[in-house]
């Protein structure tokens, strides 16, 4: 399938614009003069052989007019250069190419070039439904019936629902599950939505007729529907905040209560509190109370926070954002706080 690189948001053009020497990035101890991209590879693990901060590399990179408009022309076979005078990182020739030219275009599949983070992560959360709050709930189509009646139906079944959209033609079909909320004010945030399958409208009326095109769970009556989002391509450097951000990790994949690293998490920041994708927001330890007692008689001291990792935003929402954990020294745990690095 021909896929189309995208360039990367303007606003973060200017990361890469201008001569002055980044500000304290430091080199990795063991830092290479030169690397060979290969299969596999991300930018952010590219740039850790480098750097102590891999996240930074948008600031030493030093990319021509071309690259700018998209960073993400960086292919395996190619060698990195470091130059320890900025430090900066320069972007070579493939091994074995001659005469290449390095501007946008159109490559397949095959051309493999290489993303900020593991793709093969989190390309299931950048179209799924992953949160609804109330105004979605509500706006949502519903199956009100299954075909002969059956109770659950699953791909190439036909199902009944109200209220579906004119000029729509493909759905996502989900089931809202437990609620999001917030470890410090228990505000509800959202709730996750459990991604069911997806549909395609044969026939629109009231109600109209549906499709299942593929069904990852059972599919019944009740269920919700929205419409299908388009694909996109992640393009996004990681750069931090520029206002504070405050936040709790509020659920892990899967409903586990502890993960470690390049596992999604589920942020209490979204869009309200001007976090946005690419974001690299730090991870810090809640390491409780501590109840100390003696003749005088009993104390209770909250410990301080240990930062002890890091998260790179893909996806957010109003109230909730979801990362990638993509550094961490020991377990990554709920209620954990997050905040500007």
């Amino acid at each position: 399938m021909i896929r189309i690189i995208f360039p990367l948001i303007v606003s973060i053009a200017t990361l890469f614009a201008g001569a002055a020497v980044a500000q304290g990035v430091q080199l990795a101890d063991d830092a290479p003069d030169s690397y060979t991209v290969v299969k596999g590879d991300t930018l952010w693990g590219i740039s850790g052989r480098f750097l102590k901060q891999p996240w930074r590399w948008p600031e030493v990179w030093r990319f021509n007019r071309d690259q700018i408009r998209n960073p993400h022309l960086i292919y395996p076979g190619q060698v990195i250069l470091l130059d320890r005078s900025g430090p900066w990182l320069t972007v070579g020739r493939r091994v074995g190419v001659r005469d290449e030219k390095l501007f946008p275009q159109v490559y397949t599949d095959s051309g493999h070039a290489v993303p900020s983070i593991p793709l093969h992560i989190i390309d299931p959360f950048l179209t799924q439904p992953l949160i609804v709050d109330q105004a979605r709930l509500a706006g949502s189509a519903t199956v009100i019936a299954t075909d002969t009646s059956r109770v659950y139906t699953g791909t190439g079944d036909s199902v009944f629902a109200k209220n579906v959209r004119e000029g729509v033609a493909n759905w996502q079909i989900y089931r809202p599950t437990r609620p999001l909320e917030d470890p410090l004010t228990h505000e509800i945030l959202g709730y996750e939505a459990q991604y069911l399958g997806s549909a395609r409208v044969t026939e629109h009326g009231n109600p109209s007729t549906l499709e299942i095109v593929n069904a990852n769970e059972e599919i019944g009556v009740g269920d919700l529907m929205m419409p299908t989002e388009p694909p996109t391509v992640f393009s996004y450097a990681p750069h931090a905040p520029e206002q504070a951000v405050e936040g709790r990790l509020v659920s892990i994949y899967r409903g586990v209560s502890e993960t470690g690293r390049l596992n999604v998490v589920a942020l209490s920041a979204g869009t309200q509190a001007g976090v946005e994708r690419g974001h690299v927001l730090a991870l810090y330890r809640n390491r409780g109370v501590a109840e100390y007692k003696d003749e005088d008689g009993r104390e209770s001291f909250q410990l301080p926070e240990k930062r002890y990792g890091l998260v790179f935003v893909f996806r957010v929402f109003d109230k909730v954002s979801y990362g990638l954990v993509m550094e961490t020294e020991g377990p990554v745990a709920i209620g954990d706080s997050v905040r500007k690095p």
